[in-house]
């Protein structure tokens, strides 16, 4: 069975290599296309900025103020993930989680996995995920845009780490209204009944939830409450970019 594994992953590197030699990936920073065998332009590798220490303990946001542990969000806020981090910030990656999100870039995805699994795959594999679970988009959204940007980034990872990708695990019952237009409150609102588990027998004890940027925390908390009452133990989540600490 590894045999097996170890062959598809070689061939699926070899068929990257095809495609990009014909379709040259585009950088995630400028959005030109990569000189090969790289995922971003060598001049544009201090284009995106990582969050710096110290950060919160429950979602990874930087800390202004060292002295404490938790960001001012989660002091307020009882969230239903147990842990979670965030790679980038959201001011210096922005206009290219847009372009992954809503431009069709999503061989955005590999370059973040990378950063993902490079920076950040100590913190992953101490988690002992059972499954990393992408969230998932409705299906209005899906035939708009033709592939769902947290699944790209979850599959990704996944193939970096070992850790079974689940895309079918969640559906999107409800086409909920973009959250970055929304209060915290009416966020939360938003979300109520916004996802359901696919089937009725979960033996997941531990999930990473997958998203490409982490703001409130609204949604990756809906999908956790619908894990957790279905039997998962325990929810973590990753994303590619986090925001700022609310003030």
């Amino acid at each position: 069975m590894r045999k097996m594994k170890n062959s598809y992953r070689r061939v699926g590197k070899i068929r990257e290599r095809v495609l990009d030699i014909v379709f040259p990936p585009r950088c995630p920073a400028c959005d030109k296309p990569v000189p090969l065998p790289g995922l971003i332009c060598p001049a544009c590798g201090e284009k995106f900025t990582l969050v710096k220490a110290p950060v919160c303990l429950k979602c990874g946001k930087h800390i202004a103020d060292e002295r404490e542990e938790y960001c001012r969000g989660c002091r307020l806020v009882i969230h239903r993930f147990e842990r979670g981090r965030g790679l980038f910030t959201y001011q210096s990656a922005a206009a290219s989680m847009y372009r992954f999100k809503y431009a069709g870039r999503r061989e955005y995805a590999r370059f973040y996995a990378d950063q993902i699994a490079e920076r950040l795959g100590k913190t992953i594999r101490g988690w002992r995920a059972d499954a990393l679970v992408p969230v998932p988009i409705h299906a209005a959204r899906m035939r708009e845009r033709g592939y769902n940007q947290a699944e790209s980034l979850a599959v990704e990872l996944g193939r970096r780490t070992g850790i079974p990708v689940k895309s079918r695990l969640l559906k999107r019952v409800k086409n909920t209204l973009p959250q970055k237009l929304l209060s915290d409150r009416e966020r939360q609102n938003n979300l109520k009944r916004a996802f359901k588990i696919r089937g009725n027998d979960v033996k997941l004890k531990t999930v990473i939830i997958i998203d490409d940027i982490y703001t409130t925390g609204s949604t990756i908390d809906a999908c956790a409450a619908v894990l957790k009452s279905a039997g998962v133990e325990k929810v973590y989540f990753i994303t590619a970019a986090v925001g700022k600490e609310l003030l």
